[in-house]
Parts: structure tokens; sequence; C-alpha cells
């Protein structure tokens, strides 16, 4: 699925830069922007390289990538980043009590949010389909590097962790390089590796209803991503539903809120936290961003558009 969408809610302050330059390149990758910036020219190539390979491993629309042949064939042997990305995932999964899942793809397919040929199915559909949800159905044969599904027809859909987890990874190709300062940004999911310019970086949050920036926060070594439901969307009887699913109900998630930016030590963190607790709700979520040193940055209400 290509989505361009977060762009609109965090991008990047880059004034205040006096007579020093920076370098920066934006390709499209991973169905959506990825923009890299750095004071070090070397860091442009090596990142997006990198997040290039992590691509071509996980992503399900590349028919020789490893999660398209895991999808096909219900068994795979993969590479070690693919089977830490879906260990990852398991853990998330376990922590937020099946709140977060990556074996939604099957619901995704079912309301054509895989294709854009959206629909609403019928009940006894959705009950069906939830037979091939939920990751304690993934087998993980960590010693083989081996990932099972129990079920025929399970489909994993990394779209909510595959971004910061991309990102994660060419940050720790800078550092093996000894680039001290750049920042990541794919589609929203944004790392802050050092500072720009002897400060910290920028990044300014954007109000999705009423175009404006609610906030700027400063960050050195840190991770932003955000999670919303008001751009990937359809509707129908005059209800909108959400790319965002609930995966115990198979129903997109039905929240007060539109959009939740987390702020975690790692992209992948961040990333699959703001997911999780859109569906969860921030009311639950103490415990995990305790558990997973992270804090709510920002949450807009859908109250927020009635009085925009």
């Amino acid at each position: 699925m290509k989505n361009f969408k977060f762009f609109t809610i965090l991008f990047l302050f880059l004034m205040g830069c006096s007579q020093r330059s920076l370098y920066s390149q934006t390709q499209i990758l991973m169905g959506t922007y990825v923009e890299v910036i750095s004071d070090n020219k070397e860091a442009i190539d090596l990142a997006f390289s990198e997040i290039k390979r992590i691509e071509s491993l996980l992503s399900k629309y590349n028919p020789q990538s490893e999660i398209s042949l895991l999808n096909k064939q219900a068994k795979a042997k993969v590479s070690p980043e693919t089977f830490f990305i879906i260990k990852k995932a398991k853990e998330f999964y376990e922590a937020t009590q099946g709140a977060f899942d990556i074996t939604v793809g099957a619901l995704l397919k079912v309301w054509g949010f895989d294709t854009h040929n959206y629909r609403k199915p019928m009940q006894e559909e959705i009950t069906e389909t939830l037979k091939l949800v939920g990751l304690d159905k993934v087998l993980l044969d960590e010693e083989n590097r081996i990932v099972e599904f129990k079920k025929i027809g399970m489909i994993i859909d990394l779209g909510a962790i595959a971004k910061g987890y991309a990102v994660d990874c060419a940050i720790k190709r800078l550092k093996e390089k000894k680039i001290r300062n750049a920042l990541i940004n794919a589609g929203g999911d944004i790392y802050c590796l050092g500072e720009k310019f002897n400060r910290p970086w920028q990044v300014g949050i954007k109000d999705p209803y009423k175009k404006i920036i609610r906030k700027v926060i400063k960050l050195k070594d840190k991770a932003v991503a955000t999670s919303g439901d008001y751009e990937n969307y359809f509707l129908e009887d005059n209800k909108i539903y959400s790319h965002i699913f609930n995966p115990k109900t198979g129903f997109p998630v039905d929240s007060k809120i539109s959009s939740i930016t987390i702020v975690a030590d790692d992209c992948l963190t961040a990333d699959a936290l703001a997911t999780a607790l859109f569906v969860l709700g921030i009311e639950k979520s103490e415990s995990l961003l305790k558990r997973y040193n992270a804090r709510i940055e920002d949450v807009v209400f859908k109250e927020d558009k009635k009085n925009g």
C-alpha cells in the first residue's frame, strides 16, 4: 500500500542553520517519502542503501521478499532481520494483550485496504477472517530462524512496525561508520541522531484538522512516531472506517482520538507503541510506556475537529 500521509503529521524544523549547511535527500521507499539529513554527506547513501535492503526483506508488495514468501508458503526460513522484527512484534503482541498484531493482514484484505477497493464485510466474513488473526498462531524456531503459521491463509503485515525498524537499521549503520549527526524521517517515523549544529533537532507536530503546528519538540538520540486514523479510511453509511484494526473484533478501531505521537529510544518501539495505544486507548498506557521507556508526546482528539 502506497502511503504518503504522515508527512502531514510530523515534519522537520530546519531553520536557524546560519551559514552552515546540511546534506539532504528524499526518496520514495517503503511506500512513503523517506528523507535523510546530515552534516556528513556519506550518511545519505549509507542510510538509503540500508533502508532499501530492509525493504527488500519486509515488503509484502514485493513478491520476492521474505515476508511475501512466508505469506504464500506459511512456513519459511528467514534472515536474522526478518526473524528479529517478527520476534519483536510478538513481544509487543504479548505486552499489549493482543492489541498490537501484525497478523491483521487478512482483515486488511477482506476490508479492501490492501487494494483500496474498500468494502464493509458481512459479520460472517469477519468472524471467519478472525480465525486467521493472532500472533499466537505463529511459531518461531529461533535456532533455525524458521517462521511457521498454524493456519493456511494467515497474512503478516508489517506496516505498523517496518518503517521504524528500517530507520533503526539505517541509524545503526551510520553509527558503525562513526557518523554522529543525522535525522531520518520515513513517512513520519523519525530518529534524531546526535544534534543539528550543536543543538537538538526540532520536529514539528502538525494538527491534522487545523493544518497548524500544534507543538515543536526537541530531540537528541530519540525517536518519534505518530499513528492516526484520518487519512487512510473510507466512508460508508456516514461512518468512517480507518486502516487501524482492533484484532479482537475484526473492525477498524472506533476511538475518541484521531492521532497519537510517541517518543521512544528507538523508532521500532515508537512505531509499535503509537499503533498499540491507538487500539488500547491512552488510559491503559502507563505500564506499557514505563516498560519501554517511552512517553506520549501529543494526542489529537476527535473533539478537536468539531471545535476547530
